[in-house]
This record gives C-alpha cells, sequence and structure tokens, in this order.
C-alpha cells in the first residue's frame, strides 16, 4: 500500500537539509513502529521518497513524501504515531492512501506557493517599497534575470513561470510553478523585484513559507493530498 504523508517544517529545523529530513522520518518510522515495506537485495532500505525538497533556511506548511507500507491502521492513528516521535518544528498533518498505480508525488508536482515576509533578524525593511511595486512590476511583457549553473550563466524570462503575484498584509504571495518540466524559486522573483524597485537584493532581508505543493494544470490546481483518501 502507498500512502502520501503531508508534513511541516518550521522554527529552527529551517536549518536541517533535505538528507536530514529523509533520516528523521526513517528513525521516526522505526521509532513508531510503522510497518513500512523495505526494498529487496544485500542492503535493503525504506521505500520513500519526497517531493519537491525544501531548500535550507525556508520554513513549510506544506511538504509531503511518499511511502510503501505493508499495512495499515487508520489515517488517525498513523498520524498520532508519527507526531509522538518527531521533534518540535516538524509535525505530520495528513496520511491517504493512494489508488495503486498513482504516480510518485516527485513526478506530478507542477507549483507551489509561497508567502514572504521580513526577516525581523535584519535591519533593512524594503518589503512595503516591494509591496507598493508589485502591480506594475507584474504588467512588464518579460522580467528577466540572470540565472547562473556550475558551467554558464544566462538571461532567462521568469514571467511564464510566476502564476499569481499578489500583495498581503505584511508580505507577498506568490504561485509558482515547480517540478521537472517548469521551476522557479522564490527568491528569484524577489531578486527581480528587488532590481525592479531599486533597492539592493540581499535573500536573509526576507523568509520564504511553502504554503502548499500542487499537482495539475495551471488552470486547474490540486493540492498533493487530493491524490488520495483518508483511511
Amino acid at each position: 500500500m502507498k500512502l502520501r504523508i503531508k508534513y511541516e517544517k518550521t522554527g529552527v529545523l529551517r536549518f536541517i537539509g533535505h538528507l536530514d529530513v529523509m533520516r528523521l522520518f526513517q528513525k521516526a518510522i522505526r521509532r513508531a513502529k510503522l510497518d513500512v515495506a523495505y526494498s529487496k537485495g544485500f542492503s535493503p532500505h525504506q521505500i520513500i521518497s519526497f517531493a519537491a525538497p525544501m531548500p535550507l533556511g525556508m520554513t513549510s506548511e506544506g511538504e509531503y513524501f511518499d511511502g510503501d507500507f505493508e499495512s495499515v491502521t487508520s489515517t488517525e492513528d498513523m498520524i498520532n504515531r508519527f507526531n509522538a516521535t518527531l521533534p518540535d518544528g516538524v509535525k505530520v498533518h495528513d496520511i491517504v492512501i493512494l489508488d495503486e498505480g498513482a504516480k510518485p508525488s516527485m513526478s506530478v508536482v507542477t507549483a507551489s506557493d509561497y508567502y514572504i515576509y521580513k526577516n525581523e533578524e535584519c535591519e533593512n525593511d524594503y518589503l512595503n517599497k516591494l509591496i507598493a511595486s508589485i502591480d506594475t512590476f507584474s504588467l512588464e511583457p518579460k522580467i528577466e534575470i540572470l540565472k547562473k549553473t556550475k558551467t554558464k550563466e544566462e538571461i532567462s524570462d521568469i514571467k511564464p513561470a510566476i502564476y499569481k503575484l499578489e500583495a498581503r498584509p505584511e508580505g507577498i504571495y506568490m504561485l509558482l510553478a515547480s517540478g521537472s518540466a517548469l521551476n522557479l524559486k522564490p527568491e528569484l522573483v524577489i531578486e527581480a523585484l528587488c532590481k525592479f524597485s531599486g533597492v539592493e537584493y540581499n535573500r536573509y532581508d526576507y523568509m520564504v513559507h511553502r504554503l502548499e505543493t500542487y499537482m495539475g494544470e495551471k488552470d486547474n490546481l490540486k493540492s498533493l493530498i487530493e491524490a488520495g483518501k483518508r483511511f
């Protein structure tokens, strides 16, 4: 049986990387005595896979991983058993069972939305200026940035990957393409907005919080948890 687990990662645990999150859940599954399935072969490992790993420093309430289990109890019981073993800052919110043949979460992700707000530990306070620029920024025919990779630098138009950009109380909401086909990091949108607004960009001036991770087409997005049902 394949399950999809939705969880949050907040507080100081935003500073632990993706590999540490994987190990954390592997240990939590063992401590909670959940009947996870293992791979065959010389070195068996738990059959779990994560969707859209979150960058270091970001918080989220819409993270997911899939796992194969030999047997299950109930959604409520498994949530409680998970949360009894997890540290502060990581909490399981929901668990659903997927239909046989369902695609892994990592392969169906198409979008994520975020809330951007001021980092109170930083002195710079440009957020209000950025918020005031959103409407005119969104009217630009192109939003070009310099993308850097290990081998090259190139100018890229990121506007097609910005599905929604709105001012919110004391912050900015953005819905962006996310996944293997088209992927845009929120930091790149903030950087482009800073340049447009005439302020110096500093990644640490802002906090990034992921709200949800989605699958489906741009005009018909559904959260990953909607692929299954509670049990």
